[in-house]
């Protein structure tokens, strides 16, 4: 992976890279992965009638219980204890705000994978980037990495390595890819 360029041009910019062939084939599969679980998610959400009668869809109003899938759909308000109410009130609100928003939220995370794949260079090369598709592409690294971070249970403190043996030593790898990745196409975008 080479480091993002941005060229400015008349259309607005453009950001340039390339990606090796497993590179590309890891990406790709990375942000399969994720739309899967996130089409999962959607599909197991609760027929609600009166979304049938207006048309506004809502969703799960209880939160995932997976912790990859909680990584990408957390609550709205985190410490449940400091809201003015209390907690249950503050627990009652997060069902709500979930099941009015989260469909909205998956359809963004989906929308943004699907850039990426669309954008995605079959079998790696070099790539160029509309500023949309760019931004498209940070947030889907960016949910990949979460997902994989919370499988390798990487807290706020990151985590440097993990034994040789461990099941998830390569994984560690492809995160800290992850994590360059997506710091140089942001730097590239902030024309850095």
């Amino acid at each position: 992976m080479r480091k993002w360029k941005r060229v400015d041009g008349p259309a607005g910019p453009r950001f340039r890279s390339s990606l090796a062939a497993h590179e590309a084939a890891l990406l790709r599969n990375l942000v399969t992965s994720m739309v899967e679980m996130l089409a999962d998610r959607e599909s197991s959400a609760p027929s609600d009638e009166l979304a049938d009668i207006t048309g506004i869809r809502t969703g799960h109003s209880q939160p995932p219980e997976d912790e990859t899938m909680k990584r990408l759909l957390p609550d709205f308000y985190r410490s449940r204890s400091e809201h003015p109410a209390g907690a249950t009130a503050a627990e009652s609100l997060n069902r709500a705000l979930r099941s009015l928003h989260e469909p909205t939220i998956l359809d963004a995370k989906r929308e943004a994978a699907q850039r990426l794949l669309a954008t995605l260079p079959e079998g790696g090369g070099k790539l160029e980037l509309a500023e949309a598709d760019a931004q498209a592409w940070a947030s889907a690294v960016n949910d990949v990495r979460l997902a994989l971070g919370t499988m390798l249970d990487i807290g706020p403190d990151g985590l440097d390595r993990l034994p040789p043996e461990h099941p998830m030593a390569g994984h560690l790898d492809v995160y800290q890819w992850l994590t360059v990745l997506q710091e140089y196409l942001v730097l590239g975008m902030m024309g850095r």
